[in-house]
C-alpha cells in the first residue's frame, strides 16, 4: 500500500518499499509527466534532504515531471561503498521505470557522493543502441538515442552539487583538512574505520581484487558497468560546486577542474540567482588527447590527473557558486542543495538556477 498526500496541487506517495515520489496532480492521482527525475542524497543522508527541491520541480514544471526521492541507500546504508549503493539505485529506478509505464525521459540529481552512487548506478542502467541489419550494414533503430539510453529511457541531465567526483584524498581536496599532507595521509589511513568501505572508495585506497581504486574504473567502461557510455547518453551533464566555505567537498574535485582551471570570480551573474558567481560549458576532449595528457607526469598526482582527463573527455556545464556573504555560509555543502528548509533556504536560488535550465 501507499500512503498518499495532496496539498497545493503536489502529490506525493510514499510506498512500503521506502521509495518517495511527488508529481503535479491537478484532477487525478495518476500525472501526464512522462520525465522521472531521480533525486540522490549523499553520505548518511535520507529522502529528506531534496524535500525542497522536489517540491519545487512539480511546482514549477507541472505535469513535465515525476520526481523519485531515493530512499534505498540511506543513513548508515550509504557507508556500504559506491558500488553497493549503485546497484541497489540502479534496481530503484528500474522498479519505478516498471510501475510508471508512461516515462519516456529520464534525469539524474544527486548531491555529494550521491553523485558518484548515480554515476555508478547508469552505468548499471545503461542499454546499447537496438540495430539491425540492412544488406552489409548495421542501421539505428532508437530513433536518435544512437549512443543508447538509461533504463530504455532517453537521457536528459545528469546533474550532480558538490560531488567529489575526483575523490577526497590529498591536495586540498578536504578542506577541513586544512590542505596539511600529515593530516590527509593520517585520514587516508583511518577513513575506512569512520565511513567504512566508501571511505575507502572516496580516498581511492580500495583494492578489490588487485583492481584499480573504483573511481578510477569509473572513467572507462568496465564490464558490464557502461560508465562513460552512459555519461555521453545524457544531454547534458552539469556539476554545481561551491567555490568556498564547502568543508567537506574541495571546489577542484566537485567542478572536475586542475588548480591551474580554477576560474577567478567576482560577484553574481544575474540577480535572480545572486550565489551563482561563474558559469562555463567545457566541449569534450578529443580522446587521443585525453589519452596523451594522463599519460603525462608533471609531477602532480597522477591518479587524480587521470580522473580529470577522463572525464573531460564529454562535456559539462559547471556551475560555481559563493554564499560567501550569507549567514549560514560555513554549512555551505549542506546550503546549495537546500537539505533544511528552515536552515538552508539561503540556497533557494541554486535550485530555482538548476530547475530553470532543465527543460532548456
Amino acid at each position: 500500500m501507499e500512503n498518499r498526500a495532496l496539498q497545493n496541487g503536489v502529490c506525493s506517495s510514499e510506498s512500503v518499499d521506502g521509495s518517495r515520489d511527488v508529481w503535479s496532480c491537478k484532477d487525478s492521482d495518476s500525472s501526464s509527466a512522462d520525465h522521472l527525475v531521480v533525486l540522490v542524497h549523499g553520505i548518511l543522508g535520507s529522502s529528506a534532504d531534496w524535500k525542497f527541491a522536489a517540491e519545487q520541480f512539480v511546482r514549477m514544471l507541472p505535469d513535465k515531471v515525476f520526481v523519485h526521492r531515493s530512499q534505498r541507500n540511506e543513513f548508515k546504508l550509504t557507508l556500504d561503498g559506491v558500488d553497493v549503493m549503485g546497484e541497489r539505485l540502479a534496481e530503484e529506478v528500474l522498479e519505478v521505470i516498471k510501475r510508471k509505464p508512461n516515462l519516456h525521459k529520464i534525469s539524474f540529481v544527486a548531491h555529494s557522493v550521491g553523485g558518484l552512487v548515480a554515476r555508478y548506478a547508469i552505468g548499471k542502467l545503461y542499454r546499447p543502441p537496438m540495430r539491425e541489419r540492412v544488406g552489409d550494414s548495421e542501421a539505428d533503430l532508437s530513433e536518435g538515442n544512437s549512443q543508447g539510453t538509461i533504463g530504455c529511457l532517453e537521457g536528459m541531465n545528469f546533474v550532480t552539487v558538490a560531488t567529489p567526483h575526483l575523490g577526497s584524498r590529498g591536495n586540498k581536496q578536504v578542506p577541513f583538512l586544512f590542505g596539511m599532507p600529515a593530516l590527509e595521509k593520517t585520514a587516508s589511513l583511518v577513513i575506512h574505520w569512520i565511513f567504512r568501505r566508501t571511505g575507502c572508495h572516496l580516498f581511492l585506497t580500495d583494492n578489490d581484487e588487485g583492481k584499480p581504486p573504483l573511481l578510477r574504473r569509473m572513467i572507462e567502461d568496465d564490464g558490464e558497468c557502461y560508465f562513460m557510455s552512459a555519461l555521453r547518453v545524457f544531454k547534458r551533464r552539469v556539476v554545481y560546486s561551491n567555490v568556498g566555505y564547502d568543508h567537506i567537498v574541495g571546489w577542484r574535485t566537485s567542478s572536475i577542474r586542475r588548480n591551474s582551471e580554477l576560474p577567478q570570480w567576482e560577484s553574481s551573474l544575474d540577480e535572480k540567482y545572486p550565489h551563482i558567481v561563474y558559469q562555463e560549458h567545457c566541449k569534450a576532449s578529443d580522446i587521443e588527447q585525453c589519452e596523451l595528457v594522463s599519460a603525462e607526469d608533471d609531477g602532480g598526482d597522477k591518479l587524480e590527473e587521470e580522473l580529470v582527463t577522463g572525464l573531460s573527455c564529454v562535456s559539462w556545464e559547471k556551475i560555481d557558486v559563493s554564499f560567501h556573504s550569507c549567514r549560514q555560509r560555513f554549512a555551505a555543502h549542506s546550503v546549495i542543495q537546500v537539505k533544511d528548509h528552515a536552515m538552508h533556504i539561503e540556497g533557494a536560488d541554486v535550485i530555482q538556477h538548476l530547475i530553470d535550465c532543465f527543460l532548456s
